[in-house]
This record gives C-alpha cells, sequence and structure tokens, in this order.
C-alpha cells in the first residue's frame, strides 16, 4: 500500500476507510475477499488513483466486476505497487552502505594525505639530524605506517562487508520483480508483465523482425471448475500452462493473461511457425486423460483453442491483441479445438 493508506490503516481512520471501502464493493456487487478488500481500500483511499480510474472504466462499459477481473486489477496496479515499495527499501538501504563506503575510503584518503606528510617532512629532516634524533624520526615512520596499514586494513574488510550486503540486497531486489511479474498458480509470467513486454516490442517499427502473438484459451474450463470444483480446475491450469511454457521459452514469452487464458509473445518469428508450434501444443493437451488427484478418476480430455495475429507495420498492442482475440473466437465459434490465424480472417472477408 502507499504510505498515506498504511498510516490510515493503523490510525482510527481505518474505521472509515474500511467502512468505505465495504460500502464500494457492496455498490459494486463485489464479494469482500482479502483480494477485494486490499484492492477496494485503495480505491477508498484514492479515489482518483489509476486503479480507481481503471475500475471506473470498466463499469462505464458496463463490465462486471468478477473474481478474474479483480485478480487482473491486482496483477496490474498492486503488484507494482508492492514493488516500489520493496525497490525503494532496498534502495535506502544501498544508499545507507554507500554512504558508510564513502566515509571509510575518506578517512582512508586523510590517512595516507597524513601519512605522505609525514614521509615529505622526514625527508627534509633526515639530511640534518645526529643518530639520535634519526632513530627517533624512523620510529615516528614505523608508527606512521602502522596507522595506514591499519586503516587501510579497516578499509578492506568494510568493502568486503558491504559487497557482501550490496550482493545481498541486489538478489532481493530480482527476486521481489520476479515474484512481482509471475502467476503465481502456473508459475508463467503475470499479466503486467505480458502487457510489458507487448507493449515494448510495438515500440519497435522494424519491418525485417516480425513480432507474432497468440491467445489461447481452455475450452469449456466453466464446466470443469462446476462439476470438479477449483482445485481440480487449479490442476487443469498448471497442465496446460506446462506445455505451453515449453514453447514459451525466452526469447519467447509464455504469460497467463487471466482466468483460463494464455497470452505468447514470439519476437522475430512469422504466423506460419506459430501456427505449427501451436497446433502440436493442442494436439500434445488433447491426447492426455487427466486424472483427479485425490481420487484418481478420469476427468476426461482438455481442449484448448487459440488466435494468432502477426504484426502489421505500426501496429500498435491494443490493436494486435484485437485481431488476436478475433481470431481464438473464431476457433470457438468454429467448434473449439482449433488455431486461427487473423490474417485468414481477411481473406475469407474479401472472398465473400
Amino acid at each position: 500500500m502507499n504510505n498515506d493508506i498504511e498510516i490510515s490503516v493503523r490510525s482510527p481512520a481505518a474505521y472509515a476507510l474500511a467502512g468505505e471501502a465495504l460500502r464500494l464493493m457492496q455498490d459494486h456487487g463485489v464479494w469482500p475477499t482479502p483480494l477485494n478488500y486490499e484492492i477496494w481500500l485503495y480505491v477508498a483511499g484514492d479515489p482518483e488513483c489509476p486503479l480507481a480510474q481503471e475500475i471506473q472504466r470498466l463499469v462505464a462499459a458496463g463490465e462486471t466486476i468478477t473474481e478474474d477481473i479483480s485478480e487482473s486489477l491486482a496483477s496490474k496496479f498492486i503488484a507494482r505497487l508492492k514493488l516500489n515499495d520493496e525497490v525503494r527499501d532496498a534502495g535506502l538501504k544501498l544508499t545507507r552502505e554507500l554512504a558508510s563506503i564513502t566515509e571509510v575510503i575518506v578517512e582512508a584518503q586523510q590517512a595516507q594525505k597524513t601519512y605522505g606528510e609525514t614521509l615529505e617532512g622526514a625527508r627534509k629532516s633526515m639530511s640534518e639530524v645526529e643518530a639520535v634524533a634519526l632513530r627517533s624520526l624512523i620510529d615516528s615512520l614505523a608508527e606512521a605506517t602502522t596507522t595506514v596499514l591499519d586503516h587501510h586494513s579497516l578499509l578492506e574488510g568494510r568493502l568486503t562487508e558491504s559487497s557482501r550486503e550490496v550482493n545481498r540486497l541486489r538478489k532481493h531486489l530480482d527476486q521481489v520483480r520476479m515474484e512481482a511479474m509471475t502467476d503465481a498458480l502456473t508459475n508463467l509470467a503475470n499479466r503486467k508483465s505480458f502487457d510489458e513486454a507487448l507493449d515494448r516490442h510495438c515500440e519497435n517499427d522494424d519491418i525485417s523482425s516480425p513480432l507474432t502473438l497468440a491467445v489461447i484459451d481452455i475450452d469449456h474450463f466453466k464446466r470443469f471448475n462446476d462439476t470438479w470444483g477449483h482445485q481440480t480446475g487449479d490442476q487443469v491450469l498448471r497442465y496446460v500452462a506446462s506445455v505451453l511454457a515449453r514453447i514459451g521459452r525466452p526469447p519467447r514469452l509464455a504469460a497467463r493473461y487471466g482466468g483460463e487464458e494464455f497470452g505468447l509473445l514470439f519476437p522475430g518469428e512469422t504466423c506460419d511457425t506459430v501456427e505449427r508450434l501451436l497446433n502440436e501444443a493442442r494436439t500434445e493437451i488433447a491426447s492426455r486423460v487427466l486424472k483427479r488427484r485425490s481420487t484418481n478418476e478420469d476427468l476426461g480430455t482438455v481442449t484448448i483453442s487459440a488466435g494468432i495475429a502477426q504484426r502489421e507495420y505500426a501496429e500498435d498492442s491494443f490493436d494486435l491483441l484485437d485481431r488476436a482475440d478475433k481470431a481464438l473466437y473464431t476457433s470457438k465459434n468454429n467448434g473449439r479445438n482449433k488455431v486461427t490465424i487473423a490474417e485468414s480472417l481477411k481473406t475469407d472477408s474479401n472472398a465473400a
């Protein structure tokens, strides 16, 4: 949560904020689950925040705030807010470590300067002193040398310690970023990660580097959930995700886009290659009879439908995704368990 809301939920104002969040959920027909409560706390605390504006847009468009939409909103907005908090905290720790290193370096530099001045004074004096005084001068030099070595040893120890701490913080930041961009159920990229990657690829107008997008949906998934329960539905999601993950290895990207829908990006590859890969995945998924883990009952087969679109010159991410979605709906309307290329819809339209 942002700082203002964090302060509010730990003060007497929390009761009013909680009441407003519950009222908003009731007004919009949203169940008060922990996830929904967190989402609507943001909205109640800051009605003009990007999350609140997106909900207003969905409601204005006639959308019902379902559990799938709530999950999508959380992955897109709340994960980023939490990530920002984590990054800021780690950044403060890094700043403190670097300040500590700087302080030790300044001390060592000062010690080095003092040592240099001592040596210079000794150089000027050595030709003018007698044996007793020379011995005293040598003792002074030895003491100065010991002091400098001690400072260097301290600096080395602090640098080693700070280097370990910086590496630990870097690993922590990498882990936080990974968790914020990953779907917890399937271990694929989440929608936020997918949307950012799609936008990034669509900023490139190099016509020599194609980009193909695929949208995949599990056929009759609601029937699995209604018949066997959500745990079995999760089992189906993980199974389909495992197959898609194999064909979505970098530089490709496989993501759970929301609910039972997945998205795949294929930079540098054309529709023909992607169609072949998805048909192989579709055949593999449909060839296996799943069993319910708890009872070993047969669940039957799972099938997927897919839509593919290859990016046109200067096409933005919204239009590319829209064409892939229309190709997916064509696969659904034509009996499911099919792969449809968006470009073929243009050909059919022209032929008609």
